[in-house]
């Protein structure tokens, strides 16, 4: 066989992989939340992954509105480096019944502020975690976020459906997660979350993560080809080459 075949090969495995990886980044341009669904009754951490889409202007503060029909008893945060936290509380409209404890007051509001020199830029992703429960047992929760930029600019991701622009991060308790692009978005952040270290957004690291998963898959394929026996084709016949 042609060295230069298992070669194509590898390249070709290699860019698909590199569609792959950079196909989902660029559709879970959203603020999402992972894991997209909880137990009701549980205590859950959830974590917010915030991407800047702007190429001038930095993000400096995440806000996240929890629904006075469906609160959490107990709210916390877990501090991220470089920025603020701030848990607003208010007095319910009606009061709420969980665990057999009626709530009057609760959290409903989370705000991150980024210090100097800590915002959000280009190319970054950073990720916010709390810690909440119990879970309503309700279908799900709309947890609606504001992301404020630099340059004044305000991004509102609060819609639903399944061809929102700015959909809102939803936390599926008794309901199925939908086969939209919300859903899709979430997992995806999921798998960014797992692939690089938290509030990491070197776009240098993932390039050179991606290119050793290229150069591993041509090193896979040709080891595997020089294993491959050799046969002498037969009667001059143009020989297809082996699939590895």
């Amino acid at each position: 066989m042609n060295l230069n075949t298992p070669i194509k090969v590898a390249v070709a495995i290699g860019a698909g992989a590199l569609l792959a990886i950079a196909v989902p980044i660029a559709a879970s341009a959203h603020v999402t939340i992972t894991p997209y669904g909880a137990d009701p009754g549980s205590y859950s951490i959830i974590t917010f992954a915030v991407p800047n889409e702007s190429s001038s202007a930095t993000t400096t503060k995440l806000e996240v509105d929890i629904p006075t029909g469906t609160p959490f008893a107990s709210v916390s945060y877990i501090p991220v480096s470089g920025w603020s936290t701030d848990l607003v509380s208010e007095t319910l409209p009606k009061p709420v019944t969980i665990d057999h404890n009626q709530l009057t007051t609760a959290v409903t509001r989370v705000i991150w502020t980024a210090d100097a020199g800590s915002e959000i830029r280009d190319g970054q992703l950073r990720q916010f975690s709390l810690s909440v429960g119990p879970v309503p047992n309700t279908g799900k929760i709309r947890l609606p976020a504001t992301q404020t930029y630099s340059d004044g600019t305000v991004v509102r991701w609060n819609e639903s459906g399944s061809n929102s622009q700015h959909p809102a991060p939803v936390l599926y308790v008794n309901d199925a997660p939908v086969a939209s692009t919300d859903a899709d978005a979430e997992v995806t952040a999921a798998m960014v979350a797992d692939a690089t270290p938290p509030a990491s957004g070197d776009p240098i690291a993932r390039a050179l993560g991606i290119g050793g998963l290229v150069v591993g898959t041509i090193g896979i394929v040709l080891a595997v080809t020089a294993r491959r026996p050799r046969s002498k084709p037969r009667g001059g016949a143009t020989r297809k080459a082996s699939q590895p």
